[in-house]
């Protein structure tokens, strides 16, 4: 399955292509994006296998991460999306797909995350048969906290994922009945 692209009425999300490299390395090698996340910057060879971790997710799984652009400019702003990454976490995930976003640090505040996993909620709830989503973040991740309880996620856990704790959540699909 290709990417579908995704529009609100701030931003176009469309699937990953060589052409974003350069922005993602961007993103992902800036400290402040990768604050919350491991907190390790990225290199070009772990942000080039994660370009192509993001369209094996799209042919393989039918779903996957998109890039965030903002429709009137086209500037990039971040990535976000559904994935399957099998972690290594006690307790484990399940077979649900798991929900991300991140953002370049000049976008954060604009609520542009909410916009943009609004409407991949929207488009999971749609198309993919899972009953819900999940995702993972940093205790001390306020902002991304905030914004998953926005979102409909609920508390279901806590893990530790490479080391680090984590706050595991869960959203019910919409109109599933949950």
């Amino acid at each position: 399955m290709n990417c579908p692209t995704l529009t609100t009425d701030r931003l176009t999300l469309r699937g990953h292509g060589l052409a974003d490299f350069d922005d993602s390395l961007a993103l992902w090698s800036d400290p402040r994006v990768v604050r919350f996340i491991g907190g390790k910057v990225a290199t070009a060879e772990e942000v080039w296998a994660r370009l192509l971790r993001y369209g094996g997710h799209w042919a393989l799984m039918g779903f996957g991460f998109w890039t965030i652009h903002d429709t009137a400019t086209g500037v990039f702003i971040g990535e976000a999306g559904l994935a399957d990454f099998r972690r290594a976490i006690t307790p484990g995930l399940g077979p649900d797909p798991e929900a991300g976003w991140v953002l370049s640090p000049k976008a954060h505040g604009r609520g542009y995350a909410r916009e943009a996993m609004s409407a991949i909620l929207a488009w999971a709830d749609a198309k993919l048969g899972a009953s819900r989503t999940t995702c993972i973040i940093d205790p001390a991740n306020a902002a991304s906290l905030k914004l998953a309880a926005k979102l409909g996620y609920e508390r279901f856990g806590r893990g530790v994922y490479r080391g680090d704790d984590v706050v595991m959540l869960e959203r019910r699909r919409l109109g599933g009945g949950y």
